[in-house]
């Protein structure tokens, strides 16, 4: 056969022949070069492999390879023993970094990357040495670098410490340091070292221990939106409903408790705030990554601590909700939009006649078409009387229906300082809720225009309930309320027909933010104003971040497709990972609870890959190792890959592959001798 004149002999036969006399003592047939012709002589089956062999090598050399006698060794095992190509599997470019490339060495390595590319889940079992970790940090590097996941997550179990550490000296990183090493080494190999420190500080890398993967957590007190309303988080049980972050339920996949935590209390900008442990995960982003439409970051509490602002901005900002919570719609007994106007503007006390006040005939006008069986009796002023409508027959005792439906809602008896949204309306659909705040707005609120702004909203009331129930409307309706009190104490008197009228209770004044499509007036002269400055666009930013002690904790996964749920005070937030390539190396020393615990925190978009030896199981004596049972679990289940390497895969020294076989064979033969020793024992007993 010719070799192109292109590629020079000493690339294909080594230096001083040396891969020729590989190839040369690996077949029985002879092997004649001359110039760029090599001649074969030998049987037809020893000949045609030799032949291809050169045709393969040609191959590897032609996509930028280089030979060396272990990939020569390699290649001649795959011709004899394989159908693959050793071209396909030797010029297979995983990464290239620092002047070098990252390739399969293997048959087996070729289809383990593989796997990693075609499946979601991935689980590579070998003995030492056969790259499983390493191959599997390269495609996530390469995953990062073509931005097919936001983030690198690499753990490792510590059973060597007990999973506590604390014994050790130092600080935790000083601790648990030896212990991920092996990764820390493998990643500096595929990036540079300098960008390292901050791709690890912006979370775009984390390396931790397994026992931190589960850290994730709120106390258990802390409340989370379901469709029956808020519940303590620690009661909840897979199969349970929550609201995800499109408003819609959707159910809980796994509870998972934590013990006690040190707790963080995370505000925002607009007054909300929750509880957290350091470890739980937001989803943020900056104005920078707003701006230039990259993706949401996922951070824990801990890497937002001391990193809120930036100039005089602050940072981090929240997600909201992207539609309307769907509460099960329910059956009222009074118009949402008439409770609305009457909250805002009416007089429901019960001891005289029910009526509204209002310069808006046009309110007065909707106010009466809403209520059927009344008509809106104009006394003068703004002042109008609600009076039943009555019919032939009627008595005198039939009560007023307005003043029926306040005794039915517990609002009879009711002042400007003591109102409220019955849970009925406030726990309804979306156009419901709507209705009520269109009515307070109308009667008791109004848009707020400064030049070259957008227009917000403005709403007041001496009632702290009735102020926390518009703040839980406009909430879930996916917007923003602030609030602030304005003292009634040493306020000056206004003004009412000429004469001084004090103030006896303290204003709350709100200002509201809410989504595109969401029209807070249905008043003319209201919604003109807004519709033509626009109502801009809700955010929500951290504001600070303060340590609140400890206790118990629980983290919930939930099946939602960014993975997030609503929490307190209608902040989102989420446990699972997304975006991600999260690779648990030495898994064989993970139990089975640590297994099921990080695989079900895969969230969308994301890749695992579980490399470990079951051969090689450091925990303590009786824990069965998580590693060895999951092939049971999760073996034939869809986009869930086995990929089992073995001593022939090694690609470190020759001799770690005879010490994997020797090994081998020993517990093969120990194996076998247990039943007659067993058998022996049994003669000898009397």
């Amino acid at each position: 056969m010719l070799i192109p004149d292109e590629y020079p002999m000493v690339s294909l036969l080594g230096s001083r022949d040396e891969l020729l006399r590989v190839i040369e003592g690996a077949f029985r047939a002879d092997i004649h070069v001359r110039g760029n012709e090599i001649t074969v002589t030998g049987s037809p089956d020893e000949s045609g492999t030799v032949v291809r062999l050169f045709e393969e090598l040609v191959e590897v050399l032609r996509s930028g390879g280089e030979l060396t006698p272990d990939a020569v060794e390699r290649s001649i095992a795959m011709l004899r023993m394989t159908s693959d190509r050793p071209a396909e599997v030797l010029s297979l470019d995983i990464l290239s970094s620092r002047g070098r490339t990252i390739r399969p060495k293997t048959v087996n390595q070729k289809r383990y990357v593989d796997a990693i590319d075609k499946h979601t889940v991935v689980f590579g079992i070998g003995p030492a040495g056969t790259g499983k970790t390493y191959l599997a940090m390269a495609k996530a590097v390469r995953a990062l670098q073509e931005k097919r996941v936001n983030r690198i997550i690499l753990t490792r179990p510590a059973v060597e410490a007990g999973e506590r550490l604390g014994f050790l000296p130092g600080t935790l990183y000083e601790k648990i340091d030896p212990y991920l090493r092996p990764l820390y080494d493998a990643l500096h190999d595929m990036v540079d070292p300098d960008s390292i420190p901050k791709l690890m500080a912006a979370g775009t890398i984390e390396v931790a221990p397994l026992a931190y993967m589960r850290g994730r957590a709120q106390p258990v007190s802390t409340g989370v939106l379901t469709p029956d309303g808020w519940r303590p988080i620690g009661e909840l049980q897979v199969g349970d409903l929550v609201i995800g972050s499109n408003g819609e339920p959707t159910p809980v996949l796994g509870v998972y408790p934590q013990g006690e935590k040190k707790i963080y209390r995370l505000h925002s900008q607009d007054g909300a705030s929750v509880l957290a442990c350091e470890n739980h995960l937001w989803t943020v982003r900056t104005r920078d990554d707003a701006n230039r439409g990259k993706p949401w970051r996922v951070l824990e509490t801990k890497d937002m601590i001391g990193d809120l602002r930036t100039a005089h901005y602050r940072k981090w900002e929240l997600p909201t909700l992207t539609a309307p919570v769907h509460f099960p719609e329910r059956d009222v007994p009074m118009d949402a939009y008439a409770l609305g106007l009457l909250l805002g503007d009416g007089c429901i006390t019960g001891t005289t006649t029910p009526s509204f006040a209002t310069n808006d005939p046009e309110l007065a006008e909707a106010l009466e078409r809403a209520l059927p069986g009344v008509r809106m009796r104009w006394r003068g002023g703004p002042d109008y009387v609600i009076n039943r409508v009555r019919r032939p027959g009627d008595s005198m005792t039939i009560a007023n229906p307005v003043t029926e439906v306040m005794r039915e809602l517990g609002l009879a008896g009711c002042r400007s300082s003591t109102k409220f949204v019955p849970e009925v309306y406030l726990r309804n659909t979306p156009e419901i809720r709507l209705a009520v705040l269109q009515g307070l707005l109308d009667a008791d609120g109004g848009p707020v225009t400064q030049q070259g702004r957008t227009c917000r909203v403005h709403f007041a009331t001496v009632s702290s309930r009735l102020r926390d129930d518009v703040v839980f409307l406009v909430r879930s309706l996916g917007g923003v309320a602030y609030w602030r009190t304005r003292p009634a104490k040493d306020r000056q008197p206004g003004l009412a027909r000429g004469r001084q009228v004090h103030h006896r209770h303290d204003a709350h004044i709100l200002d509201i933010r809410l989504p595109e499509g969401i029209e807070p007036f249905r008043l003319t002269r209201k919604a003109e104003v807004y519709r033509a400055h626009g109502g801009g666009r809700p955010m929500r930013y951290v504001d600070r971040i303060e340590p609140r002690g400890t206790a118990e904790c629980v983290c919930i996964q939930v099946a939602a497709e960014d993975s997030l749920y609503v929490t307190e005070d209608f902040l989102l937030t989420h446990n699972t990972l997304n975006d991600a390539f999260i690779i648990l190396d030495e898994a064989q020393n993970s139990s089975a609870e640590q297994m099921k615990m990080f695989l079900t925190r895969l969230g969308f978009n994301s890749k695992i890959v579980v490399t470990g030896d079951v051969t090689q199981v450091d925990l303590p004596s009786g824990t069965v190792s998580g590693l060895r049972v999951v092939q049971e679990i999760l073996d034939g289940i869809p986009d869930i890959h086995f990929a089992r390497l073995t001593s022939s895969d090694v690609v470190r020294h020759k001799l770690v592959s005879e010490i994997v076989d020797a090994y081998g064979r020993y517990d093969a033969s120990q194996q076998a001798q247990e039943p007659k020793a067993i058998q022996q024992r049994g003669k000898r007993r009397p």
